[in-house]
Order: structure tokens, then C-alpha cells, then sequence
């Protein structure tokens, strides 16, 4: 195997345990998981209790902090592991995850197999895993003193570096594996402008996602397509000043999310359907109609999740259809790049 190809498998490799780890965060948020471990400790923290005593003392910590006064009062310590163990498993598998970037990144450093155009974008890449682990425990931490839960925003801005980080790693090893480019035309020019659009679209949609489930939103007004039975429910811009609707507002935050999912939607099903009528390679084509079979997909998804009142096996497959399309719209991106 050539060097591009051993790089290319690598990330791949790599791509596909951060998208797991975008789902055991996933499932974390959804169980409540994230406040059960109240420290932060890079190295003895990967052992977890394993004693009855270890076990209350670390009981002990979490009955100390608002969520488990106000909402989780005369949990038992058995109950606690099953909490306990999402948060573990989501820190356990961070640690895994940047051990599994920087020791190949130095082996194939090492053997001279990086191209000069790539290493530094790569280095970036593990510093910003490295700020991601600051930035998950920033998060943490705005719930343990005076919020019972995480600071939506903080939740977010962890959710939009993990697609950050994971996107940058799916054009990388995209750019390894595929050299092939297409022949540039006014019509391909405009098709990867709007193929821009939308992956940026697509992110924007999942960003305001994780504002929904940092908010709870999706436990509130569960119909569709109707909210309250009117198409802009009522309370919308209920709070002052305006801004604050967009980010702290149950209403507004879930109207939103729903808006934002069905254009996206339409807008994918839309360039799809204009692409049908270009000459562009085979690759491009399968990259586009993949595109746009995530997106049906992925509203079908939300929609069912809305309705059951989101259950937690359909929350975590409706956040892995969000870094699907994401996914989708970075290959389709790629697959539309020009000669020159």
C-alpha cells in the first residue's frame, strides 16, 4: 500500500471513532450522564471506582452538586453506576481517540510519509483535540455549582468543535484516497458554490440541534407539523431582549431547529434534482444522490423523535444522521473539486 493509501485508511480509521464518540456524547446527554463524574483527571481518571468504598466516595462527590439535589434526590449507588458509567465510557474513549491520532501522526511524521502541504493541518488537528478535552470539561463544570445541567451554549460549542475537528478529518482522508478531480465549467462552479452552502447549512442545522437538546426542547410540543396547533407557536418571542429567543427559548429554540431541518431538506433535494441534468463523473453523482438520501433520512428521523418524545436509542441515531449528512455534504464538496 502506497503511503497516500496508509494515510487515507488511517483517518478514515480515525474518522469513524470520533463519529462514534460523537454518539456516546450523544447518549451521554441523553441519559443525563454528564455531571455523574465531577473532576477532571487526564491520567488516574481512566480507572474507574472499583471498590464499594471507591464507589461511595464517588457517590459522594455527585450528591454534592445541584442536579442530584434537585432532580435526582434519593438516587442509589447502583443507579448511580449506570449514570456513571456513559460519562466514563465518553471520557475513556476521548482518551482513546487522541491516543489513536498522535501515535500514528509521529510514526508516519517519523518516516518522512506526510506530505509537506498536510503536517500542519494535522498538527492543528491534535491541538484542537487537545482543546476539545478543555472545552468538554468547561462544559462540565457550568453544572456544578448553580445549574443542574449544562450551559446550552457550552454544550454546543463542544458539539461544533467535535464537527469541526471531525469534518476537517473526512476531507483530509478524502484527499489521500481520491486524487481525481472534474473539469471546471461554469455549471460545476456553481454546483460547488451551492454544495458549500449546504454542508454549511447542514452544520448550522446540527449546531441548532444541540441547543434543542440542551434545552430539552424536544420534550415539548410534540406534533408535526403544527406546535400547539399553529405554524409559529405561541410564546416564541417571549423573552427580552429578542436574541435571548434564539438560544434560551424552548419555543423558539425547537421552531427553529424544525425550520432550519425541512430547508435544509428541500434545499438538498433541490440541488440534487438540478445535478440530474449535468455531465459529472459517476463519482459526483453517487456523492449527491447519497447527499440527499441522508437528508430524507435524517428529517424522517427527527420527525419520529419528536413524536415519541425522544427516546433515547432514536436521539442518538438522529445525532448520527446529523454527522452523516454533515458527512455527506464534505464528500460531495470534494467530489466537485476542480483541476485547477
Amino acid at each position: 500500500m502506497n503511503p497516500n493509501r496508509r494515510l487515507g485508511a488511517w483517518l478514515t480509521l480515525w474518522a469513524a471513532m470520533l463519529f462514534l464518540l460523537i454518539l456516546i456524547g450523544g447518549a451521554t446527554r441523553l441519559t443525563e450522564s454528564g455531571l455523574s463524574i465531577t473532576e477532571w483527571h487526564v491520567v488516574s481518571g481512566i480507572v474507574p471506582p472499583l471498590s464499594s468504598a471507591e464507589w461511595n466516595a464517588e457517590f459522594a462527590k455527585y450528591q454534592k452538586i445541584p442536579q442530584y439535589q434537585a432532580i435526582h434526590a434519593g438516587m442509589t449507588v447502583e443507579q448511580f453506576k449506570a449514570i456513571f458509567f456513559w460519562e466514563y465510557v465518553h471520557r475513556l474513549w476521548a482518551r482513546l481517540v487522541t491516543v489513536a491520532f498522535a501515535v500514528p501522526l509521529v510514526w508516519f511524521l517519523a518516516r518522512g510519509m506526510v506530505p509537506q502541504q498536510v503536517r500542519r493541518r494535522l498538527w492543528l488537528l491534535l491541538v484542537l483535540l487537545g482543546a476539545q478535552g478543555a472545552l468538554g470539561w468547561f462544559m462540565v463544570s457550568s453544572g456544578l455549582s448553580v445549574r443542574t445541567e449544562v450551559s446550552q451554549y457550552r454544550l454546543a460549542a463542544h458539539f461544533a468543535a467535535a464537527l469541526l475537528i471531525y469534518s476537517a478529518t473526512v476531507w483530509t482522508a478524502a484527499e489521500f484516497l481520491v486524487r481525481s478531480r472534474i473539469a471546471p465549467s461554469p455549471q460545476s462552479r456553481r454546483l460547488r458554490h451551492w454544495s458549500w452552502g449546504l454542508t454549511g447549512l447542514a452544520i448550522l442545522t446540527a449546531i441548532a440541534g444541540a441547543f434543542v437538546a440542551g434545552l430539552h426542547a424536544g420534550h415539548a410540543f410534540n406534533t408535526f407539523p403544527l406546535m400547539a396547533g399553529r405554524v409559529v407557536p405561541p410564546g416564541y418571542a417571549a423573552l427580552s431582549p429578542w436574541p435571548r429567543n434564539l438560544f434560551e427559548n424552548v419555543v423558539a429554540v425547537q421552531f427553529n431547529h424544525r425550520c432550519l431541518g425541512l430547508l435544509t431538506l428541500v434545499s438538498i433535494l433541490a440541488f440534487w434534482w438540478h445535478s440530474r441534468a449535468l455531465a459529472l463523473p459517476a463519482a459526483a453523482q453517487r456523492a449527491i444522490a447519497g447527499f440527499a438520501g441522508v437528508a430524507v433520512m435524517q428529517v424522517g428521523l427527527g420527525i419520529a423523535t419528536l413524536l415519541l418524545v425522544v427516546p433515547v436509542p432514536l436521539g442518538v441515531a438522529h445525532q448520527a444522521g446529523a454527522v452523516m449528512l454533515v458527512t455527506g455534504g464534505i464528500l460531495v464538496m470534494h467530489s466537485l473539486r476542480h483541476d485547477s
